[in-house]
C-alpha cells in the first residue's frame, strides 16, 4: 500500500516537472484556458462584475459608516458637555438646536458614536431612576476598554440592586471584576459582589469575595471594609 502511494507521489511530481520544464506542455494548457474563457466569456464577465460590485459595495459601506461616525461625533459634543454639566435632560433629549443622545442613537445606528451613546443614555436613566431603561441601554453598549466596560457592567448590577434582582446583579457584578482584572477598579467591584451576595442571602459566596479583596488588593479603598464585613459575616454564619 506505502509503495503504490510513494508510485502515485512520484508521478504527480514527473508530471509537474514536466509541466514547468516543457514549453508545449505550458502552451497547451495556457491555450486550453484561454480557450474556456472564449467559450464562456459571459459567466466570466459576470463573475468579475460581479466580484467588482461587492467589493465597490464593502468599500461604499465602509466609507459612509466612518463619514456617519464623523457626524455623529461632532453632533454629540454638545450632549457630552451637558452630561459633564450634570444637564441631563438636555443630554438625552437635545435643546432644541443641538442632539441629544437619544436622537444620536436614532439616526447613528451602528456607529461608534451611537455606541458610546447607549452608555450615556444608560447612566443618565440610572440617575433618573429609570432602572430597566437604564439596564436595556448599558446592554447595548460594548468596548474593549477595561475601564468602560467594567463600569458598564457594574451600572447593569446596580439598576438590577434597585429592582430587586439579586440573581441578574451577581452576573452582572462578576461580569465587571472578571473583565480586565486591575488593582485599581476590579476591588471595588467585587465589593458590590460580596453586598449582591449578602442579599441573595449567600453568605459564604460573600464571604470568599471579601477574602479576595483582603488577599489581593490590600492597598486599595475596600479592603478595611472588606474585613469588617468579612469579620461581621463569618460571626453570623457561625450562629
Amino acid at each position: 500500500m506505502a509503495k503504490k502511494e510513494i508510485k502515485q507521489a512520484q508521478a504527480q511530481e514527473e508530471q509537474a516537472n514536466e509541466l514547468l520544464e516543457n514549453p508545449d506542455v505550458i502552451a497547451d494548457r495556457l491555450g486550453k484556458g484561454e480557450a474556456f474563457v472564449k467559450k464562456n466569456s459571459r459567466i466570466v464577465g459576470g463573475i468579475l462584475i460581479v466580484g467588482i460590485l461587492v467589493i465597490a459595495g464593502i468599500m461604499y459601506f465602509q466609507f459612509n459608516k466612518a463619514n456617519k461616525n464623523k457626524e455623529a461625533q461632532a453632533e454629540m459634543f454638545q450632549a457630552v458637555y451637558y452630561f459633564e454639566q450634570d444637564s441631563l435632560n438636555y443630554a438625552l433629549n437635545g435643546d432644541g438646536v443641538n442632539a441629544g443622545f437619544l436622537n444620536i442613537v436614532d439616526e447613528y445606528s451602528g456607529t461608534a458614536a451611537s455606541n458610546l451613546a447607549h452608555f450615556y443614555i444608560g447612566s443618565i436613566y440610572l440617575k433618573d431612576g429609570e432602572y430597566q431603561q437604564a439596564i436595556d441601554h448599558l446592554s447595548e453598549f460594548s468596548s474593549d476598554d477595561f475601564f468602560v466596560q467594567a463600569k458598564a457592567y457594574s451600572l447593569i448590577g446596580d439598576a438590577n440592586m434597585e429592582l430587586g434582582q439579586t440573581g441578574e446583579a451577581i452576573s452582572a457584578y462578576e461580569k465587571a471584576a472578571d473583565y480586565k482584572e486591575n488593582k485599581f477598579f476590579t476591588p471595588r467591584y467585587l465589593y458590590k459582589l460580596a453586598v449582591a451576595y449578602e442579599a441573595a442571602g449567600e453568605l459564604q459566596s460573600a464571604i470568599d469575595t471579601y477574602e479576595i479583596i483582603e488577599n489581593k488588593y490590600f492597598d486599595s479603598y475596600e479592603y478595611n471594609l472588606a474585613r469588617k464585613h468579612k469579620a461581621r459575616l463569618e460571626g453570623l454564619a457561625s450562629k
